[in-house]
């Protein structure tokens, strides 16, 4: 029978170490196409994501996925990162924490991220 990996339970314990301390942890993420998020914030195949609680919004983090909200540019975004796909979690303030080894990604199914709502200009109107 094979084991379950030691990753996620690390990260968690790396996250739970960087808020017991009161650092900011972040998570180093490779995006492939089973990674969501912002892809306007990716930068050479790679994202660095804040994931202090007041950057994130319904955060959790099991043995297979990274899921929480965030805003990027004032808009809501829906994030997905697989655990395959983090390659470490570290404390901004002193840089501080894990890496891991880049996994070769398997396809998973995922939730579909819905379409960020498109800005609207605004409006004034007269009111007598």
């Amino acid at each position: 029978m094979a084991s379950i990996s030691t990753k996620p339970y690390l990260i968690r314990a790396i996250y739970e170490w960087c808020v017991d301390n009161g650092f900011t942890p972040h998570l180093s993420v490779v995006v492939d196409q089973n990674t969501r998020v912002p892809m306007e914030f990716v930068k050479d195949g790679q994202i660095v994501l804040n994931l202090s609680a007041s950057a994130t919004r319904n955060l959790t983090m099991d043995n297979d996925w990274v899921q929480f909200s965030a805003r990027f540019g004032g808009v809501s975004r829906e994030l997905h990162v697989p655990m395959s796909a983090v390659i470490g979690i570290f404390a901004r303030e002193n840089g501080e924490g894990m890496g891991f080894a880049v996994e070769k990604q398997t396809e998973t199914a995922i939730p579909p991220e819905p379409e960020p709502p498109k800005p609207t200009k605004p409006s004034l109107k007269i009111v007598k």
